[in-house]
């Protein structure tokens, strides 16, 4: 363990290094940091001062943790881009005392019936939703609601038990998809949520919020695959896109309506014929490298805006860049084991566009699809490019994809 003359970031959870590695890089590039993980640092270990192992997503072992650090360094702030531990990091900053987000809030935002109640009560355009716990209810809730209908977990993330309902008669099956995926659900909400389908296009905004005040900086827009589920395969994020103002003020009242005051949010929503409606708000970093794309086509560096904010500084929201970057995560077109895995085209100055390839899946691995299969079963890799345009980012892509050679053993 090595001691810091500054105050220490608390780092709580999120080291996961392929999707979350560049989040803790960048916050130790701005501050000194310390974790608190199930595990001791391995790859990250040259980035933190001191750590601390305990269950990030029990409260009570996470502010005893961050209590141990406490009593060896000044501490400046907690942050977390783990949507499971926001809860937990939430009551670490409340004990030590410093700015962050309420509890209150943070169940708020990871209980989606509390969502929705607190979308309608401060009316946040969203979707009509009912809690149920038996198909019995789940029954008599969509017959209410209307077909088509989305069953979902209250407090999950990852689209894990979200699936679409067209008839009644695909209930049944429907209902033991999501209980399932609501059995391993987080503890801030129970049961499952019937809702009205919304039809759209789906994108997120990527605001940031401090004393109260949110900024929507970009937007990133989605494709979803794998119906009757919600599979996101790719993302794609323009600087400036002309979406950002329509959008940005629903987004921004969504983030007041659950009480959120401070951090990086990650909002949820679909472009519906009657306007934008709010699926979710998550108070933390967008997944699948969202970040990195706000960095790449921007400039913006979002987990040292959110370590800025969880520290008392004043984020510097100033956008250096005005381009495109896009992901494509990468499917097998089917399940079984990864025969052939290859593609033609590697970053390089022959190809300045493409950012990264980064591969998930080796060959003799077994791959599975949605439904059986999950993000961590599913997904071989992804590429990251850059351009001068969505139109120019969706070229790349399409020419990567023609490059690739993928095939699956049953």
């Amino acid at each position: 363990m090595s001691r810091s003359t500054r105050p220490l970031l608390i780092v709580v959870g999120g080291t996961e290094p392929v999707f979350r590695g560049y989040c803790v890089e960048q916050a130790a590039a701005a501050y000194p940091i310390a974790v608190i993980d199930t595990k001791p640092p391995s790859w990250q270990q040259h980035l933190v001062v001191d750590h601390e192992v305990a269950d990030t997503h029990d409260p009570a072992a996470v502010v005893a943790a961050g209590l141990a650090l406490a009593a060896r360094h000044p501490i400046a702030g907690v942050v977390t881009w783990d949507e499971y531990t926001l809860v937990p990091s939430a009551e670490l900053t409340a004990r030590l005392g410093l700015p962050g987000n309420s509890t209150v809030a943070m169940n708020a935002c990871r209980d989606k019936a509390t969502s929705r109640r607190l979308f309608a009560e401060h009316g946040v355009p969203s979707a009509a939703s009912t809690r149920v716990d038996t198909l019995a209810e789940a029954t008599t809730a969509a017959v209410r609601t209307g077909f088509p209908v989305v069953l979902k977990p209250s407090s999950h993330a990852g689209s894990i038990g979200v699936i679409r309902v067209d008839t009644p008669e695909l209930l049944p099956s429907a209902w033991e998809f999501a209980a399932a995926g609501a059995g391993e659900q987080g503890p801030e909400g129970s049961g499952v949520l019937v809702e009205e389908y919304l039809s759209g296009p789906e994108i997120s905004v990527e605001c940031v919020t401090q004393h109260g005040v949110t900024t929507a900086l970009a937007v990133t827009r989605k494709e979803v695959a794998f119906p009757p589920y919600f599979e996101e395969v790719g993302h794609t994020l323009s600087a400036g896109d002309p979406l950002l103002p329509e959008v940005a003020p629903i987004a921004v009242q969504a983030v007041r309506a659950l009480g959120v005051t401070a951090g990086v949010q990650h909002v949820e929503m679909r472009l519906t014929a009657s306007g934008p409606r709010i699926i979710e708000v998550n108070s933390r970093i967008g997944g699948d490298l969202i970040g990195q794309l706000v960095r790449l086509a921007t400039g913006l560096d979002l987990p040292r805006i959110a370590s800025d904010v969880a520290c008392g500084q004043v984020p510097d929201l100033t956008p250096t860049a005005h381009g495109t970057a896009a992901i494509k995560l990468v499917y097998p077109p089917a399940s079984g084991t990864l025969s052939a895995r290859a593609l033609a085209i590697h970053p390089g100055p022959e190809f300045p566009w493409l950012h990264q390839v980064t591969w998930l899946r080796d060959v003799g691995e077994r791959v599975v699809l949605p439904p059986a299969g999950n993000l961590d079963t599913s997904r071989v890799g992804f590429f990251v490019v850059t351009a001068d345009s969505p139109e120019a980012a969706q070229d790349s892509l399409s020419r990567l994809t023609d490059a690739l050679a993928l095939s699956v053993a049953p």
